[in-house]
């Protein structure tokens, strides 16, 4: 999105393990607006989740389900806070949504080490194994630059608290965070 959104919808993007579900709670719950993270929006746009997409139809049918889910987020009425995918910017036709998209793009953002901190072994997540760090330096390495490239607003997760992470969206939504 280029200039202010004319919806009050926001769009957190990034790696997994940034804060996306931490940052989208707290900024619902500052502005009573729903948010939906990625599973849930997979489930809407799919009919089955997450898991059952992956146990099916393994890593493609998962980008086609999570490139749904980008969409179902822009169906939604808004006020809305979302989670998108962390692999949705490895789509063109994705990028081109999140380029066009009538939200705030909020890019979420940690070093590799606090990554690893936080997904610990990567047993929840098998496509990290058997090397976590290595696994999350190579996916930023080519997800970040696009990242930043479709971000209205970039946020360092480890150096912002989240009640400053939800200050900082809200000053970028200006007037729509509060609709008269």
């Amino acid at each position: 999105m280029t200039g202010q959104p004319s919806e009050a919808r926001v769009l957190l993007m990034g790696m997994m393990a940034v804060g996306k579900s931490t940052v989208g709670g707290a900024l619902a719950a500052a502005t009573g607006w729903p948010y939906v993270d990625n599973d849930e929006l997979v489930l809407r746009a799919n009919g089955v989740t997450t898991r059952q997409v992956l146990d099916t139809g393994g890593r493609p049918a998962i980008r086609q389900a999570e490139s749904r889910a980008l969409r179902q987020a822009l169906a939604e009425p808004a006020p809305l806070v979302a989670g998108v995918a962390a692999g949705v910017v490895e789509i063109e036709d994705d990028i081109a949504t999140l380029r066009s998209a009538d939200a705030l793009v909020v890019w979420l953002h940690a070093p590799i080490e606090v990554l690893v901190q936080r997904v610990g072994t990567g047993e929840d997540r098998p496509w990290l194994s058997p090397d976590p760090e290595a696994a999350l330096r190579r996916l930023a390495e080519g997800r970040d630059p696009i990242y930043s490239s479709l971000a209205d607003l970039s946020l360092d997760t480890s150096a912002t608290s989240t009640g400053e992470c939800v200050q900082r969206i809200l000053d970028a939504l200006g007037p729509l965070a509060h609709p008269s």
